[in-house]
């Protein structure tokens, strides 16, 4: 997978590096030695991108060879000017440009006596590969009967499910807490809310972020392009698996939407017990019998409202956007039609005047959503496509609420976030700005925007990460002394392609493959923050399933596909990790922090079983990464 240089490099490309290499700065100079290391993308590229990697180090740069997988050199170069200091251990960092490198094969960096890991030059295809252990991950994640055995052997889970108890919200001790004051209040009779995907490293379950994994799922499975056909039928697979669950927690008879199986934790008289407050796995809990395991044994459900009632708009929005986008993928028309009938009642249910905090989840702590015009936007935009599917005639109507929803966004919303499980508006201007192109001049006049304002937009959200990248050492477009950096990260990546897609201006490509890279391993850790993606990957994840099942040692995938936070405010580890559940391996089992030196610009990253803080996989992490790395796999 490795050749010689002078079939790898682009003529303009070649004559720049030969004069850089003649430069009396470099010419006739002993490559001095070094200490660091060398950062690059793990998975690879295709031939025709942007290819940066990064020399970290305490000392000046040296020149760098390429090497392929016999040894022999096929590339060499001087890396970029000092991109600034990461951290007083690591004062340099260099970016190292390999644009040239074009042949397909598997590759290392050579510089000063360090080399990096492999990494591939290869069709975009090769991105179908993580996508699909995105795909084992959520095969791991799925709870009720429907399980898939996988690495881990899972068994069924939570059948008690089938007949759970619906209560009243709970009060909390505090805002930021989800320990309960008091009991439970039951409220009404059973209802079936099996099945499903644990929503991380825990067995809770919400409709907030269900919805969303559903409709990327969706959006994903429609967009797919050229997908292995295996990849494609696992994808429809686990997409039909959440709209299954999702079914269940839209009572479209009673007009009610139940938001959430199980607690977070007991109260604080502690008489019972929360999920979080046992670790085990989620086969036993049905017959737990244990004191105060009331609740672990047969887990409570919450609505979103009363019945009839209206519902938070973001609710409301984004799962109507995942029955409404399945309809766009479904090939039986009947049941496509039924599909969008089911979103047409859901997204009617929105409550969009004095709407006051948006309902996520009990407590609202856990995520404290604040926007809601862009799940409104997207719910109608993929009403408006998938009726234009079935030549439904309120296909109009749908897209004028559509644009109107989107005007209020980028009135009062835009301009905060980029695409991730708290803003979706990316994903729902592209699709507006389709569902604009299929329609007839009668149909778009006068709405409330066109599809100009939406690319517009596209590129503002662009440009928020073009403005945390450019003075990063690492062009680093997330901010990574906050939650959610890889998932905002891999927002990043979907939007270059979103964008593009629908502007035709490629200016950001390289931006998007830059933040790609950063999320499997052209980062300060050195980390590809996907489990078992990579030559050095996430190891350790805070999931009870992979902790109590997987290796200890964390020297094989424990939870193959699983997306972890990744780093995270240095100020959340001051007190350190805790101590370990009984029950829990330990991971690493020395329980060394390898990755402490580097700490740097208030970001830290801990590979430790406890580090809930940073090695945590979640679905919407996952589906993110899923949905980038689809539209990436098709050129």
């Amino acid at each position: 997978m490795r050749y010689s240089s002078r079939h790898l490099l682009r003529p303009a490309l070649a004559a720049a590096l030969v004069a850089a290499l003649a430069s009396p700065a470099t010419a006739g100079t002993a490559d001095p030695a070094l200490t660091g290391f060398i950062r690059v993308d793990q998975i690879g590229f295709t031939p025709a991108e942007s290819k940066q990697a990064y020399l970290l180090t305490p000392g000046a740069a040296a020149r760098f060879s390429v090497v392929d997988s016999r040894g022999r050199t096929v590339l060499t170069g001087v890396p970029g000017a000092d991109r600034g200091t990461w951290n007083t251990k690591y004062p340099h960092v260099y970016p190292i440009d390999i644009s040239a490198l074009e042949r397909p094969g598997s590759y290392r960096i050579k510089a000063g006596g360090l080399t990096s890991p492999e990494f591939r030059i290869a069709p975009a295809a090769q991105f179908a590969g993580p996508a699909a252990k995105t795909l084992t991950f959520f095969g791991t994640q799925r709870d009720g009967a429907d399980v898939r055995p996988g690495e881990l052997d899972r068994r069924p889970s939570h059948l008690n499910d089938r007949a759970a108890t619906v209560y009243e919200w709970p009060t909390f001790t505090g805002p930021d807490t989800d320990v309960i004051q008091g009991d439970l209040t039951r409220i009404g009779g059973r209802v079936d809310v099996e099945g499903g995907w644990f929503d991380a490293g825990d067995y809770l379950k919400f409709t907030h972020i269900l919805a969303y994994v559903d409709t990327l799922m969706w959006a994903a499975r429609r967009d797919a392009g050229s997908l292995p056909s295996g990849v494609t039928s696992d994808l429809t697979a686990e997409a039909r698996h959440g709209l299954r669950w999702l079914d269940k927690m839209w009572d479209e008879k009673s007009r009610t939407l139940y938001i959430q199986v199980g607690i977070g934790a007991g109260n604080e008289e502690g008489t019972f017990a929360g999920d979080h407050d046992v670790w085990r796995l989620p086969e036993a809990d049905d017959h737990d019998t244990g004191e105060g395991r009331q609740y672990i044994r047969n887990r409570p459900v919450f609505r979103a409202a009363a019945p009839g009632q209206k519902i938070s708009p973001n609710l409301a929005g984004r799962t109507a956007a995942a029955f409404a986008l399945a309809a766009q993928v479904e090939p039986d028309r009947k049941t496509a039609r039924r599909l969008l009938d089911q979103a047409a009642t859901l997204y009617a249910q929105a409550k969009t005047t004095d709407v006051g905090q948006l309902v996520t989840s009990l407590p609202y702590a856990f995520y404290p959503e604040w926007a809601w015009r862009d799940d409104m936007e997207l719910g109608g935009a993929q009403l408006a496509l998938a009726a234009k599917r079935l030549g439904d005639p309120r296909a109009g109507a749908w897209l004028a609420q559509a644009a109107h929803w989107a005007g209020e966004y980028l009135s009062h919303e835009a301009g905060g976030d980029t695409l991730n499980l708290y803003d979706v508006s990316a994903l729902a201007h592209r699709d507006l700005v389709l569902a604009l192109r299929a329609s007839g001049p009668h149909e778009t006049r006068g709405l409330a925007v066109g599809e100009q304002d939406l690319i517009a937009d596209l590129k503002a959200q662009l440009e928020i990460g073009v403005a945390r990248a450019t003075p990063d050492p690492f062009q680093a477009g997330a901010d990574y002394a906050q939650f959610d950096a890889v998932p905002h990260t891999f927002g990043l990546v979907a939007t270059a392609r979103l964008y593009r897609s629908v502007s035709g201006d490629p200016s950001y490509d390289a931006f998007g493959t830059r933040q790609r890279g950063w999320a499997f391993g052209a980062n300060p850790w050195g980390v590809s923050f996907m489990v078992g993606a990579g030559e050095n990957a996430e190891r350790c994840p805070h999931h009870q399933v992979a902790n109590l099942k997987g290796r200890a040692d964390g020297r094989h995938p424990m939870l193959t596909g699983a997306v972890v936070n990744g780093p995270n405010s240095a100020d959340l580890f001051a007190d350190g990790l805790g101590g370990h559940f009984d029950e829990m391996n330990h991971c690493p089992p020395d329980g060394v922090d390898r990755y402490e030196e580097f700490t740097g610009r208030g970001a830290r990253y801990v590979d430790d079983v406890r580090s809930w803080q940073a090695s945590e996989p979640a679905d919407d992490f996952a589906a993110i990464a899923l949905y980038a790395l689809t539209l990436t796999s098709t050129p």
